[in-house]
C-alpha cells in the first residue's frame, strides 16, 4: 500500500512539473509581451485619424482663443465690452456667405424650400446659439472665472445625454474615463489660475452669473447637438446659413435693444477697427470650420478638444497682460490632451432605431406573402384549355 501512494504522489508531480513546463513554453517571455503591449498602443493611438482629429480640435482652440484675446484686450485696453454687436458681425458674415449660397441653390435644399419646411426649426436653434454666446460673456459680470471656468464644463454630460437620446450615440467606459481625465485637467488648470493670482474679482452677484453659465452651456450643448445632426443627416452649408440668417436677425433685435448706447460711445481708431476685424475673422473660421470637424469626430469630441483654448490664452496673456506662469498650466494641458486622445481612440457606436413589430394578419396578405418567401419550392402550374369544356392541368 505505501509503495502504491509513493507511485501515486510521484505520478502526480510529474504531472504538475509538465504542465509548469508547458505553461511556460507558451508564455511569451517578458521582452516581447511589452513590446506587444507598444505595438497595440501605437496601433490604438497613434493613428493618422487620432492625429488629424487632435490637429483639428486644436485648431478650434486656437480660433476660440482669438476671440478671448481680442475681446479681453477691447475690454481693458479701451474699455469696449459689445459682446452682442461682436456676435452681430460674425453672424452677419455668415449671412453673407452661406445663406447666398443657399439663395442661390436649386431643388429640395434650395433656401425657399428650407424655410417652407423648416423654418421654425431654425429660428430656436439660431435663438440657442445667440443666448448661449451672451449668457457665457454676461457671467463674467456677476461670478468669479474659477466658476466660468468649472460649471462651463456641465455642457460636456449635458451634450453626452443629449447625443445619447437625439443621435443614439452609445458610449463605452473608456469615453467616460476620457471625459474624467478632461475634467481633471480643468480642475488642474483653475487651480494654476488660483495660485497665480488670477482671481482678482468675486462678482457682484455669484448666483446670477452660475446660473448664467449654466444656462449658457447648455444652450451650447443644444446648439451643437443640432449641429452634428443637420451636418451629417443635412449639408454643412445649410446649416451654417440659417444660424446666419436668425442669428442676424436675433442678435439684430438684441443688439438694439441692449447695447445700442454702449456702440455710441466707442472712441473709434485704427486699433480698435482691427480688434473688431480680427475677432470676426476668428469667429467666422470657427463657426466655419466646426462643422468639418463634427463631420469627422462628433460633437462631444469637439468639446473636449476645444478645452484647451482658455490654456492658450493664458499663454498669449503672459505677453499681453503679464500673467503669472505656473507649471500646472502646462500639466493640465498634457491632461487634457491625454483625455482627449483617449476618447477618440474608440468610436462610439450607434444605436440601430428600433423597428415597428408589423401585425401578424391572417388571410390573403399572409398567404400571399408565404407563396412570395417559398416561391422557389412551389412548382409551377400550368393550366390549359381545351376545345371542350374539360380542364388539364399539369405541374412542372
Amino acid at each position: 500500500m505505501e509503495a502504491a501512494g509513493a507511485a501515486e504522489d510521484a505520478a502526480r508531480d510529474a504531472a504538475q512539473a509538465a504542465a509548469q513546463a508547458t505553461a511556460a513554453a507558451e508564455a511569451p517571455p517578458p521582452g516581447i509581451a511589452a513590446a506587444g503591449l507598444r505595438r497595440l498602443l501605437a496601433d490604438k493611438l497613434c493613428t493618422w485619424h487620432i492625429l488629424k482629429t487632435v490637429l483639428l480640435g486644436q485648431m478650434l482652440s486656437l480660433f476660440i482663443c482669438g476671440t478671448a484675446v481680442t475681446s479681453q484686450y477691447l475690454a481693458e485696453q479701451y474699455q469696449v465690452n459689445t459682446p452682442m454687436f461682436q456676435s452681430f458681425i460674425n453672424y452677419s458674415l455668415l449671412l453673407l456667405v452661406y445663406t447666398t449660397m443657399l439663395a442661390f441653390r436649386t431643388g429640395g435644399d434650395s433656401l425657399r424650400q428650407i424655410l417652407k419646411q423648416r423654418w421654425w426649426k431654425y429660428i430656436f436653434l439660431g435663438l440657442a446659439d445667440v443666448e448661449a454666446n451672451y449668457t457665457i460673456v454676461k457671467a463674467y459680470q456677476y461670478t468669479t472665472l474659477t466658476s466660468v471656468q468649472l460649471l462651463d464644463c456641465f455642457g460636456i454630460p449635458v451634450l453626452m445625454a443629449l447625443s445619447w437620446f437625439i443621435l443614439r450615440a452609445r458610449y463605452r467606459l473608456i469615453h467616460f474615463i476620457a471625459v474624467a481625465v478632461c475634467l481633471l485637467g480643468v480642475g488642474t488648470m483653475v487651480g494654476a489660475d488660483i495660485l497665480a493670482g488670477r482671481q482678482d474679482s468675486e462678482g457682484s452677484d455669484v448666483v446670477i452669473g452660475d446660473v448664467l453659465v449654466l444656462l449658457g452651456a447648455s444652450l451650447y450643448a443644444i446648439s451643437n447637438v443640432s449641429e452634428e445632426y443637420i451636418v451629417k443627416n443635412l449639408s454643412r452649408v445649410e446649416f451654417l446659413g440659417m444660424v446666419g440668417l436668425f442669428g442676424t436677425i436675433i442678435s439684430g433685435l438684441q443688439l438694439a435693444i441692449l447695447e445700442h448706447k454702449d456702440i455710441m460711445e466707442i472712441q473709434w481708431n485704427w486699433k480698435i477697427a482691427l480688434l473688431f476685424i480680427v475677432f470676426a475673422l476668428c469667429m467666422f473660421g470657427l463657426y466655419s470650420s466646426m462643422p468639418v470637424v463634427i463631420k469627422v469626430t462628433s460633437a462631444t469630441s469637439v468639446n473636449l478638444g476645444i478645452l484647451t483654448a482658455d490654456l492658450y490664452s493664458l499663454f498669449f496673456g503672459l505677453f499681453l497682460f503679464y500673467y503669472k506662469f505656473s507649471g500646472l498650466y502646462i500639466l493640465s494641458f498634457v491632461i487634457i490632451m491625454v483625455g482627449f486622445v483617449l476618447y477618440c481612440s474608440t468610436p462610439t457606436q450607434t444605436a440601430e432605431p428600433t423597428t415597428v413589430p408589423q401585425p401578424c394578419n391572417a388571410g390573403l396578405d399572409n398567404a400571399a406573402l408565404k407563396l412570395d418567401e417559398n416561391d422557389s419550392e412551389t412548382p409551377a402550374v400550368a393550366v390549359h384549355y381545351t376545345r371542350g369544356e374539360s380542364v388539364v392541368v399539369s405541374t412542372d
